[in-house]
């Protein structure tokens, strides 16, 4: 890769989930594939997430969820990300959610 830029990714642990190992090693994969990762850490708002992401001009945001809260965080970032005419940037979504089972 030496003449190629590097994919900037954002790692991102939104809302109050206190849990980034799976966050961390992601992150570590990514950089031994090549790719050149922020690390936010622990209980960033959309905004700091939006903020870091275009002060660092990161080709990739992945925000890594394991709260549940995914339905307001996912949206917000959107919203801030559509303000700032952050098209060109891609987002990915690690989220945990509870598996609903019912006995018939």
């Amino acid at each position: 890769m030496a003449n190629e830029e590097r994919i900037r990714v954002l790692v991102a642990k939104p809302g109050l989930d206190g849990h980034d190992r799976g966050a961390k090693v992601i992150a570590r994969a990514l950089r031994d594939a090549g790719m050149e990762v922020i690390y936010t850490g622990l209980r960033q708002t959309p905004e700091m997430v939006v903020s870091a992401a275009l002060q660092e001009d990161v080709d990739v945001i992945g925000l890594s969820i394991l709260s549940g809260a995914h339905n307001a965080i996912v949206p917000r970032v959107a919203e801030l990300m559509k303000a700032q005419k952050m098209d060109d940037v891609l987002v990915l979504v690690a989220e945990s959610s509870p598996i609903r089972t019912s006995r018939r």
